[in-house]
């Protein structure tokens, strides 16, 4: 009996801003990245995509400014994730112009009313047919909790208490307030929604009062693609039991299928079962014909790379470039008498400060990193859906639309010749189809028990 080989699910990772994650290289020649306010970057940008057979395009998002760095200087100067579109706003001119690529867009729990952020994106999920997926966040800055007249971030756990019940309250407006047969268009009998087919929720808890009705009938998902990171314990507690995609990560193959394994037994210590979750890594890919041409792409880009604007993003709480670099992480913060924050958690407190800077300035991403030969790049690939076991990556881009290009022209076909690759959709489908092969979410899912048919038994 022939085994098919484990494919690859591919989002393009994007940002509606000029630097979103490898900083500096907005400068580099022909970058299209100073383009992002404009209406043609995003529609050329889906397009490529689209034809270059990426599943998604996966839209991060920020409510605040990286400001623990210097203040607001160094983050407005590198284009640190500021100025920053609203992702929302970017989705439907990309839908527009596509029909088999899906959108994935980050919005937070804490700062959003439930009621609003539920038509907001089942407005999309309808206008798109089914193409919307959802990165549930909690979010972390200190500058976004005062943006929303909060003296200081609400604390960690408490933010995942929050966006449990957040979560209900969607899954009651998605699954419970409207039925399938609701809508009718009936010009007949003059019938647009048969009224006894719709209902109020009526959800009272701790932080939410919502009465209801849901503003629209059932989309084609209900409920979008919900993709969600475990980074945290408490973090973990929510993503088993409600992400169907969960970003992961580790320093090595065994590390990265601990956590896998680890987030998998939580799953199913909540009813689900192992086939309900994929698994996705952040992979830096930089090809060329050959290694030598490849490694000469990587050295070009590494000149662009901004070391403040990756402080700043780092939120780090001291300039590494102002201290001995003999120095660990751990006594360059004694020494300037900063607590063991950010930096010490990133770099760990036996760091070298010169080490640290030098990671920071090379921009590897560690295992999900590779540099390389069509080839060798998909012998990697390969090797971390079949050792590692990931399902997919998030493809951190380097230079707008060269990442992109490069993907298609060599990695893409590579990847399809060895059978890594699903095949082209050969018509319309929702996100949630693509990934798992049905449109609505799983029995086993917890938005499932809050359907209006089970709702009505």
């Amino acid at each position: 009996m022939t085994v098919m080989p484990k494919t690859l699910h591919v989002n393009l990772f994007e940002m509606a801003c000029v630097s979103h994650i490898v900083h500096g290289m907005w400068r580099a020649p022909e970058n299209a990245r100073l383009r992002f306010g404009e209406l043609s970057f995003w529609t050329d940008l889906a397009s490529r995509a689209e034809t270059a057979g990426i599943e998604a395009i996966f839209l991060a998002d920020v409510l605040g400014v990286y400001d623990r760095f210097g203040g607001l200087e160094p983050a407005l100067r590198t284009g640190m994730q500021i100025p920053n579109l609203d992702p929302f706003s970017v989705v439907p001119a990309m839908a527009a112009v596509t029909t088999h690529l899906n959108f994935a867009v980050t919005a937070s729990t804490t700062y959003e009313p439930p009621f609003a952020f539920a038509r907001r994106i089942s407005s999309l999920d309808m206008l798109t047919n089914g193409r919307v997926g959802w990165n549930v966040v909690t979010s972390y800055l200190p500058n976004a909790a005062r943006n929303f007249g909060l003296e200081n971030e609400i604390e960690h756990d408490a933010r995942y208490e929050r966006a449990d019940e957040y979560i209900e309250v969607l899954y009651k407006l998605w699954e419970g307030s409207w039925a399938d047969d609701a809508w009718r268009g009936d010009t007949i009998d003059n019938v647009v929604t048969a009224y006894d087919r719709v209902r109020r929720i009526n959800h009272q808890g701790q932080y939410f009062s919502v009465e209801g009705p849901h503003l629209l009938p059932p989309t084609r998902q209900r409920t979008p693609v919900l993709f969600q990171a475990s980074g945290s314990e408490r973090g973990l507690q929510t993503a088993a039991r409600h992400a169907e995609a969960v970003f992961i990560g580790g320093r090595t193959p065994h590390e990265t299928k601990e956590n896998i394994e680890r987030t998998r037994a939580a799953a199913q210590a909540c009813g689900r079962a192992p086939q309900d979750l994929k698994f996705y890594v952040m992979a830096g890919l930089i090809v060329g014909k050959t290694e030598q041409e490849a490694r000469a792409k990587l050295e070009r880009y590494r000149k662009f790379y901004d070391v403040e604007g990756a402080l700043s993003h780092a939120q780090s709480e001291i300039d590494l470039r102002a201290v001995d670099p003999e120095l660990t992480i751990a006594e360059a913060l004694a020494e300037t008498g900063t607590s063991f924050g950010n930096m010490g958690r990133r770099f760990g407190k036996d760091q070298k400060v010169g080490a640290a800077l030098e990671q920071i300035s090379r921009f590897d991403e560690g295992r999900y990193f590779a540099v390389g030969t069509p080839a060798q790049i998909a012998d990697s690939i390969e090797e971390w859906l079949d050792i590692d076991g990931i399902d997919g990556i998030n493809l951190r881009q380097y230079h707008s639309f060269e990442t992109l290009n490069d993907y298609a022209d060599f990695i893409a076909p590579e990847l399809r010749k060895r059978g890594r690759l699903p095949p082209f959709p050969c018509r319309p489908s929702s996100f949630r189809a693509r990934l798992f092969g049905h449109d609505r979410v799983s029995n086993r899912h917890p938005a499932h028990s809050y359907s209006f048919e089970a709702r009505s038994s």
